[in-house]
């Protein structure tokens, strides 16, 4: 229930900052790495890190330990790591290049879900 409640509250958070194309995957049943992956976009690198920065702020601020950040300062593609939570920020075309929607996601997958 708790890491349900986190995912909530990062979906949230990228909403709020304008991310586009957020997906949600539960990982249950597939990694032991986290329970959910969040996959989401920002329109330049600035606005990658940005939406980086305020998953961090507030996320301490809610009492979440933050494990990583890696690439904020390239802005391409911003790792979050939350422990059961793992977010991947990315600008558009590198997300299709590295295409993590379509490694984790089954063709049928009900997990999916996107706020645009």
């Amino acid at each position: 229930m708790h890491n349900k409640k986190l995912n909530n509250n990062i979906e949230k958070i990228l909403s709020d900052g304008k991310a586009e194309n957020i997906v949600s995957i539960s990982l249950k049943g597939k990694s032991s790495l986290a329970d959910y992956m969040i996959i989401a976009n920002g329109s330049s690198t600035r606005h990658v890190s940005a939406l980086s920065n305020q998953i961090v702020s507030k996320l301490k601020i809610l009492g979440h330990q933050i494990f990583s950040v890696e690439g904020q300062r390239n802005g391409d593609w911003v790792l979050v790591d939350l422990g059961d939570v793992i977010v991947h920020l990315f600008r558009p075309e590198v997300r299709e290049f590295y295409n993590l929607d379509k490694m984790w996601l089954a063709p049928n997958d009900n997990a999916i879900k996107e706020n645009i």
